[in-house]
């Protein structure tokens, strides 16, 4: 090869480096389906049987007993039978492929060998799921979209926060139509403070009231306070507010049924009252008594009105996200009963096995396992349920407290006042009278 041709490949070369470079910068899907899909696809179909047999994924075609004269031998055949798959199908992050299970094969030999899978693709992880009977679905994941989340976008809805990116490479969206009242969990510096920050500017230019129980003295949401129609500092504070909630709910609940509706949704719009949003920071300050009477006799009625909040507050507009380092049946029978009410559920890095468990053990035990997996490192990784019941990891956007609170004072003047809340808060005794 002559000079000019050898700096003709060269520059050609150099050429597809920088533009694969700015194509894997601004478009991450082309560049995977251009380079990566093609590469791991063949892997997958070289590798499939060996990686079948070596995890226990193949049927014998024979019974594993056979009779010898008068002798029955036992043993496993030679030639295992590997289910078989289809194409694989490129996905944005990655590709999918379905596997038709044997008679008598269950998906659970399929879930214990995802990570020998993602091994052997060289992929970064996949997941297994049974959309139908006799089938997996394998979708593997071929970077960590987490890593760098991208700005996904999502529809604008009242009630609905874009609050970061899933795993799949989505839009992590908290509806709280869809999804009433949330339980979200985070040792410090796990994220779960930059998550109610996002949430707080998500529904900030919205017509929805925002009330806020900090018993931490308001250190983490008094910074969002221009846009709080109400906000407490004390747990005394918390029992006169939660209470004026109840009447506020029981109030609306007559309004419905005296207009025969189920929902206020179903209300004229004109009738209907405002939604609003009760954000709890730090769950166990609520629970935890000094000992005293008075204590007791606050952290039960704290207690008593946030479980009924959440068993009343979805139909009639009142919807709780609470948050908290540590959430166990330690604090008391009343946290497990309203765990019980809060479908969703989201759980960053935690301190103890038994906070994980706690937010999503009755839900799924691998999402435990992979709650209890996020390294210090992944801040603002959590596992999060999904509206179909099932589960991911997901990120949230990063929104310093700075951000939310100058859009809180933006949007100040739209906040809306709840009489019943701000007078139960004035008053000097709405402790005792709540």
């Amino acid at each position: 090869m002559g000079p000019i041709a050898l700096a003709f490949v060269l520059a050609v070369l150099a050429w597809l480096l920088v533009a694969g470079s700015a194509l894997r910068q601004k478009h991450p899907a082309w560049f995977w389906i251009l380079t990566g899909y093609p590469v791991t696809a063949v892997r997958v179909l070289a590798t499939w049987r060996k990686v079948a047999r070596l995890n226990d994924l193949s049927v014998a075609p024979q019974p594993t007993r056979a009779v010898l004269g008068s002798l029955a031998v036992k043993g496993e055949a030679l030639r295992p039978v590997a289910p078989r798959i289809s194409f694989p199908r490129a996905t944005r992050n990655g590709l999918s492929l379905v596997v038709r299970l044997h008679p008598g094969q269950t998906p659970a030999p399929f879930i214990a060998a995802a990570d020998a899978l993602a091994h052997a693709w060289r992929v970064h992880a996949v997941r297994v799921t049974s959309p139908e009977r006799g089938v997996v679905l394998l979708v593997a994941t071929a970077g960590d979209p987490l890593q760098r989340p991208g700005r996904a976008s999502a529809p604008a809805a009242l009630l609905s926060a874009l609050v970061g990116v899933l795993e799949s490479g989505g839009p992590w969206v908290m509806n709280l139509r869809q999804v009433p009242h949330w339980l979200i969990v985070g040792a410090t510096q796990s994220g779960k403070s930059t998550l109610l920050a996002r949430l707080v500017a998500e529904l900030a230019p919205q017509p929805v009231a925002l009330v806020g129980i900090d018993c931490k003295g308001g250190m983490e949401l008094g910074l969002f306070g221009a846009r709080l129609s109400a906000l407490t500092t004390s747990r005394r504070e918390a029992v006169a507010v939660l209470g004026a909630l109840v009447v506020e709910v029981q109030a609306r609940m007559h309004a419905c049924r005296a207009a025969g509706a189920r929902s206020i949704w179903e209300l004229p719009e004109k009738l209907r009252p405002v939604p609003i949003a009760v954000l709890v920071d730090e769950l166990a300050e609520l629970y935890l008594s000094d000992g005293t009477r008075e204590g007791r006799v606050e952290a039960e009625r704290c207690s008593t009105s946030l479980l009924r909040l959440a068993q009343l507050g979805a139909a009639l507009g009142v919807h709780l996200v609470v948050a908290g380092q540590r959430v166990g049946s330690d604090l008391g029978p009343g946290v497990t009963a309203l765990r019980a009410q809060l479908s969703g559920r989201i759980c960053h890095r935690v301190n103890d096995p038994g906070t994980a468990e706690m937010a999503l053990g009755d839900l799924n035990k691998d999402a435990v396992v992979v709650a209890q997996s996020i390294s210090p490192e992944e801040k603002g990784v959590a596992v999060c349920t999904a509206t179909d019941g099932g589960w991911g990891r997901a990120r949230s956007h990063l929104t310093t407290t700075e951000e939310a609170r100058q859009i809180a004072e933006e949007y100040r003047e739209i906040t809306p006042e709840i009489l019943g809340v701000t007078r139960a808060l004035e008053a000097p005794t709405g402790g005792e009278q709540a």
